[in-house]
C-alpha cells in the first residue's frame, strides 16, 4: 500500500470545526509536506478549488498550481498529485506550465483531472461550464490535447472545443506524468478506463471498492490498455483504543449550526436513525472519507487496510484533523509498522 494524504489548502476538513490548527497557508503546507516525506508518505493530493467549500465560500483557499510549483522546489521526494479542471484550463498552455512544474520536480508531477462539478463556482468565475456527460467529452478531448503536446515535437489538433496547428510544448516533462481520475458514472468511467492511468474511489466498504475494481479492471483490459493504479480517499483516526476513536468522531461529528451551509444540510437531514447518522458523517468529512470505518487503534486500522490491499486497492489518500500531529502519529503507529 501507498500513502497518500490531502495538501489542506482549504484549512482543514472538517465541516463543524471552525479552527482545526492548520491554517490555509504556505508556511504550513511547505512545513507539512517537507515532514511528510521524512515519515514515510508516498504521496501529496493538492485540490483545486478557487472557492471554499469546507470552511465556506469566503475563506481562504490556496491556489493548486502555484502552490504545486512551490512544492517542487522544495520537496525531494513526494508525488505531487495535483487536481486540474478541464474548463478552467486551457489544455495547450497548460501542457507547457505543467511540463515545467515537472521538470523543477525531477518527474514527480502526476495529475487528477476532475470534470468540474460546482456550477456556482465556474460561474463566478465567468467559466463555461457543461452539462454532465458534456463534462466527459470535455476532458477526452483535454486529455488528448495534453498527451498530444507531451509525445509529438509539434502537434496539430481539431475538435468540437479545441483547435491547435503546430504547437509546440519544450522542454516536455520528464516522463508523462500519471493521470489520476475519478467518477462513478457510465461516462466518467469509460473516459477512464480508455484514458488515464488511475482511479480514484471516494471512501467506502472493501465490498463496495472491491467491485468498483473489478468493475474497472473489466473495463480497463476490454479497452486493451495496462493495468491500472486504484486509490481511494479516507479519513483516519488512530488512537489507544477504540473507545477514544469514536470519542474523536462524535466530536467531529456533532452539528454546529453556526457553520457555512448548515441550513441547507438540515433540511436535507431526514429518514431513519441510521440514515440519519449516515448523512450527518457525510456532512462533516468530505469525499465520505469515514466509510472506510479507519478508526480504531493502530493495530484495527493495520487489519482494515490490509482487507483493502487484498481488494486490490494500491492507495490510500488520507485527511486527518490537526493533519501535522495526526500525520506524525499515524505514521508512527501504522505506516511504520
Amino acid at each position: 500500500m501507498r500513502y497518500g494524504f490531502w495538501t489542506p489548502v482549504f484549512g482543514g476538513w472538517l465541516r463543524n470545526v471552525a479552527d482545526e490548527g492548520m491554517d490555509a497557508s504556505w508556511d504550513y503546507t511547505k512545513r507539512l509536506c517537507q515532514r511528510a516525506e521524512q515519515i514515510g508518505y508516498d504521496l501529496t493530493l493538492v485540490a483545486e478549488l478557487n472557492l471554499n467549500d469546507i470552511k465556506g465560500t469566503d475563506q481562504p483557499a490556496l491556489d493548486a498550481w502555484s502552490t504545486a510549483a512551490a512544492l517542487a522546489a522544495v520537496t525531494e521526494r513526494l508525488e505531487l498529485m495535483v487536481a486540474v479542471r478541464p474548463n478552467f484550463h486551457q489544455p495547450a498552455l497548460f501542457a507547457k506550465q505543467a511540463a515545467n512544474i515537472d521538470r523543477i520536480s525531477g518527474g514527480r508531477l502526476a495529475l487528477n483531472v476532475v470534470s468540474s462539478w460546482w456550477a456556482e463556482e465556474a460561474q463566478s468565475y465567468g467559466l463555461q461550464f457543461d452539462q454532465h456527460d458534456d463534462r466527459y467529452g470535455r476532458t477526452s478531448e483535454w486529455l488528448d490535447v495534453v498527451d498530444g503536446l507531451w509525445r509529438e515535437p509539434k502537434f496539430s489538433f481539431e475538435g468540437r472545443r479545441y483547435t491547435l496547428k503546430d504547437a509546440i510544448c519544450e522542454p516536455k516533462p520528464v516522463r508523462k506524468p500519471v493521470v489520476y481520475a475519478g467518477g462513478e458514472s457510465e461516462a466518467a468511467k469509460t473516459m477512464i478506463a480508455h484514458q488515464c492511468d488511475a482511479y480514484v474511489m471516494h471512501g467506502d466498504t472493501v465490498e463496495v471498492v472491491a467491485e468498483k475494481i473489478a468493475d474497472m479492471k473489466a473495463r480497463r483490459a476490454a479497452a486493451g490498455r495496462p493495468p491500472m493504479i486504484f486509490g481511494m480517499a479516507a479519513y483516519a483516526i488512530v488512537r489507544d483504543s477504540e473507545e477514544a476513536a469514536r470519542a474523536e468522531v462524535a466530536r467531529i461529528t456533532t452539528l454546529d449550526p453556526e457553520a457555512p451551509g448548515f441550513s441547507n444540510f438540515d433540511q436535507w437531514l431526514s429518514g431513519t436513525q441510521l440514515e440519519r447518522e449516515m448523512k450527518l458523517q457525510e456532512y462533516s468529512v468530505s469525499n465520505r472519507g469515514l466509510r472506510p470505518n479507519l478508526v480504531g487503534t493502530a493495530e484495527q486500522i493495520r487489519e482494515r487496510i490490509a482487507a483493502y490491499e487484498a481488494a486490490g486497492l494500491d492507495l490510500l489518500l488520507l485527511q486527518m484533523s490537526p493533519q501535522y500531529e495526526e500525520m506524525e502519529r499515524f505514521a508512527q503507529r501504522v505506516i511504520a509498522a
